[in-house]
């Protein structure tokens, strides 16, 4: 331990510095983030890292699903179900059809169960990957939330691929009518047990004394509690956090204060930054012990490559097929959307760039890891590590093929021109939206107070500034000088506070809330300008 833990705080400083290096270049942290592992598994000396299979998926997965069902909106979700549905399910069952006809053909000894077990790892696309790489290139949100809803529902089918085809692995049978029992036991306790957890930790929100410390480690440990109850319950684990994640989200205004979700946000955010940071990392680190396990098995390290090169075309293939299948669905069954002028102007990129965000990463990477050791006879499990190395390098290869090019293709292609109506209207309604915001507040006021503190010189000015703001447009005034002034402005306040609290009468608590106001309210200044830049 004493040796392994300052490596793993290196690895968290290296995981700080190349995301900040892949910010200055514009391309995705995760790129760097596989190829630095690899470059480090080299260096000889370093302590191995290794993880239980049993434990992986219950100490990364949870606060990842969590996270993400937290950032995703469930408004556009239902808007776009059924490509969504789509994609999470009959392209992912596909993918991993293709992958196990495919392997169980090309690998000597590769059994067709074994071949949904690896088809079962490498189908779900990740989102982390795709959300780094798209950030730096604009797309319409209608994209962005079906990639979001998507990568949150895909990672439980392929997941209940994967179990299935390890039992089917383990026990050397397959029975369709047992299995789709479980499949739909699996399917709707999981999203079961999900809601009724997320109702009890709501409950305990609501009804203890909680602050924004408590409220934080209440949401740090919830889906934990999901996934093992559901586990438990042999359900899907991957539902249960996702629905019980989308449930607290939908109801956060309610059970949470503002303290909680401000600081909130900040403790997640960097908390699963570090996880999946980490997770990335041990792709590139664990690749040489893979390798050195192939060997150790007969397999040449070219052979391996080949398999895995070509399983790797296979799942850009099946993603592309299933794009332009769901392309052509449309133009047949919705003849209406498929006419529109914005629909045509983009009709064969967009199906391309969605095809081409597929590239692999944490949940794969888990599910290969928690491949177990043994069957249940105590049997070696079968081409384990051959089935590890081509997970890995389906990850390697689509993060670095796919990742690089994505944002070279969305500039060359233009597929989201036509969406320049889209932003307009948006922005007309962020302008009514503030503007109803204020006019609602002002009359609000006016109407509680007006009547009730005639001559209160406090309510009075408040009644007075919300008047002022209802009959603003926006904040028009606000340019590069002014923005700066204000900078500057907020900078002098944190000198004078830091100075002050010298003065052994103050507080060091009074100072540092009115620093922390002071931060909220320049954190408000520059979106507010940021929203208004060309």
């Amino acid at each position: 331990m004493h040796t392994l833990l300052p490596f793993i705080l290196v690895l968290i400083l290296l995981i700080v510095f190349l995301t900040i290096f892949a910010n200055q270049l514009k391309i995705a942290y995760p790129i760097l983030l596989v190829l630095a592992g690899l470059a480090i598994s080299f260096v000889p000396g370093l302590p191995l890292l290794k993880i239980d299979p049993d434990l992986i998926f219950f100490v990364f997965l949870p606060p990842l699903l969590y996270e993400a069902a937290w950032g995703v909106s469930f408004k556009e979700m239902k808007k776009w179900w059924r490509i969504i549905g789509s994609f999470a399910f009959l392209v992912v069952f596909f993918t991993a059809f293709l992958v196990a006809i495919i392997s169980n053909q090309i690998i000597p000894g590769f059994s067709l169960a074994l071949g949904f077990v690896l088809g079962g790892i490498v189908s779900p696309p990740d989102a982390v990957s795709t959300g780094a790489i798209t950030k730096f290139v604009k797309i319409p949100k209608s994209t962005t939330a079906i990639l979001e809803g998507e990568s949150l529902l895909n990672d439980a089918s392929s997941l209940i691929i994967f179990r299935f085809a390890l039992v089917a692995v383990g026990t050397g049978q397959f029975i369709w009518q047992e299995a789709g029992t479980q499949f739909l036991w699996m399917l709707f306790g999981g999203v079961g047990i999900g809601l009724l957890v997320a109702q009890v930790f709501i409950w305990i929100h609501k009804h203890l004394r909680t602050e924004a410390a408590s409220d934080i480690a209440l949401s740090l440990i919830s889906p934990y509690f999901m996934y093992w109850l559901a586990e438990q319950a042999h359900c899907s684990g991957v539902l249960a956090v996702v629905a019980g994640g989308l449930y607290m989200s939908s109801q956060r205004l309610k059970y949470l204060a503002a303290s909680s979700r401000i600081k909130g946000a900040s403790v997640w955010e960097s908390f699963v930054f570090l996880l999946n940071g980490m997770v990335f990392l041990l792709i590139g680190l664990d690749l040489p012990e893979i390798v050195a396990g192939i060997r150790s098995h007969g397999t040449p390290l070219g052979t391996a490559i080949g398999y895995a090169v070509i399983i790797t075309l296979v799942l850009i293939a099946a993603r592309m097929i299933s794009a332009f299948a769901a392309m052509i669905a449309t133009i047949v069954f919705r003849p209406q959307i498929a006419h529109q002028q914005q629909f045509s102007t983009r009709r064969w990129y967009t199906p391309l760039l969605m095809g081409w965000t597929g590239m692999r990463g944490v949940v794969s990477l888990a599910a290969a890891l928690a491949i177990p050791l043994t069957l249940p006879n105590g049997e070696a499990f079968p081409h384990r590590n051959l089935i590890l190395f081509i997970t890995f390098v389906a990850i390697l290869l689509t993060l670095v093929i796919q990742g690089l090019t994505l944002p070279y293709l969305i500039a060359k292609t233009q597929p989201f021109k036509g969406y320049k109506n889209e932003e307009e209207i948006e922005e007309e309604n962020r302008r009514n939206m503030k503007l109803g915001l204020k006019s609602h507040v002002y009359n609000f006021v006016k109407d509680k107070y007006e009547n009730h503190h005639q001559g209160d010189a406090a309510v009075e000015r408040i009644l007075k500034y919300w008047e002022d703001q209802s009959k603003v447009q926006e904040h028009s005034w606000m340019n590069g000088v002014s923005m700066q002034t204000l900078l500057e402005i907020f900078a002098e306040q944190r000198i004078y506070l830091t100075n002050l609290n010298k003065d052994e009468k103050y507080d060091e608590e009074l100072i540092r809330q009115q620093i922390y106001q002071i931060d909220l309210e320049e954190e408000r200044i520059i979106l507010v300008f940021k929203s208004h830049l060309p």
